[in-house]
Formats: structure tokens, sequence, C-alpha cells
């Protein structure tokens, strides 16, 4: 038996705790992995680093997915609606370059797709979308205790009272496209 064909989109719409959360209930996502990118500090960098906003770096995640079942396309419009893209270097109290709204593209036919979507959701939202679209360079995975975040830690109160708002603007929006487990 063959394995399912995927393929990876990067994107950061502010903290990655959020937009892990996100992306873990849609339906065709195999994994979602926190990191940074978009930096130029050199070497591997830390969350203190990027949190200081010195590095350039952007809080991420990276998500593997079947484009079978769920497009790239598809993922870029659930993105765009559960998070504010209006925002400058900001995600409700999360302030800073680190918490920027971006779609970092692994090839052109991503980059055409980023613009595409931003372009047609702009009539969606009151004020212009502000989302970054770039080519990834590195990826860094971020520390251990950063991943399955809103999984692990579901009770915190930046979980409660950031994310569960989100998931359930996500399932309102999206209900097709989430997975039933």
């Amino acid at each position: 038996m063959s394995s399912p064909k995927v393929e990876i989109a990067t994107v950061g719409g502010g903290c990655f705790w959020c937009t892990e959360a996100i992306f873990q209930e849609v339906r065709g996502v195999h994994r979602v992995v926190s990191g940074y990118t978009g930096g130029n500090a050199p070497g591997r960098p830390t969350y203190r680093e990027v949190c200081s906003g010195l590095t350039g770096h952007a809080e991420v995640v990276q998500v593997t997915f079947d484009p079978d079942v769920i497009t790239y396309y598809d993922l870029l419009v659930i993105f765009m609606t559960t998070h504010d893209p209006t925002t400058l270097n900001r995600q409700g109290a999360d302030v800073g370059t680190q918490y920027r709204s971006v779609i970092y593209y692994h090839n052109e036919a991503q980059h055409e797709t980023a613009t595409k979507v931003i372009k047609e959701l702009a009539d969606s939202f009151d004020a212009p979308i502000v989302t970054e679209v770039s080519p990834l360079e590195t990826f860094y995975e971020a520390e251990d205790y950063h991943q399955d975040y809103y999984r692990n830690n579901p009770r915190q109160g930046y979980c409660s009272y950031v994310i569960s708002p989100k998931l359930n603007k996500l399932r309102k929006l999206h209900a097709e496209k989430l997975s039933k487990a």
C-alpha cells in the first residue's frame, strides 16, 4: 500500500499555539509543528530570543497535509479566517514582529495561491489585509514544550481565553473541513 501524497504549508498568525490548535482539527492534516522562520539571527533561535523581537523571526507552524483531502487553497482560507490578517505585527494582546500575519510559500504555485486567497478575501474584512507573503527560508522547530500546546494545556488561561474562542470560530465557519476525531 502506498503512502498518501503530502505537501507542506508554513504560516504564522500570531502565537503559534493558536495556529497549531486550528490546523490540528482540519481533515487531511497529518502533522502540525510549531517553529520559527523569517529572521536574520545566526543559528537556531530560542523562544526567548524570538520573543525579544530582535531576531526578526515569526512564530509559525508547518502543516503537513494530504492535498487530495484538503487543498492548499482551503488551508489558506481557514488560516485567513481564523486570525486577524488586518493587524500589523499583532494578534490580540500579542504584539511584535514575531506575531505578524505571514504566509511562507514553498514554491511558485503556493505563492500564486497565497496571492489569490488574499485578493479574494480582501472585501471580507473591514480593514486592509497586511499578511506578508514571502518565500520560506530556514524553518526551526520550536522547543518541545511548545508542541501540541493546546492539547496538553487546555485549561491554561491563555488557552481558555484566546485559543478556545478561535477554535469555536473554526468549528462554526469550516465545519465541513474538520476531522471527525
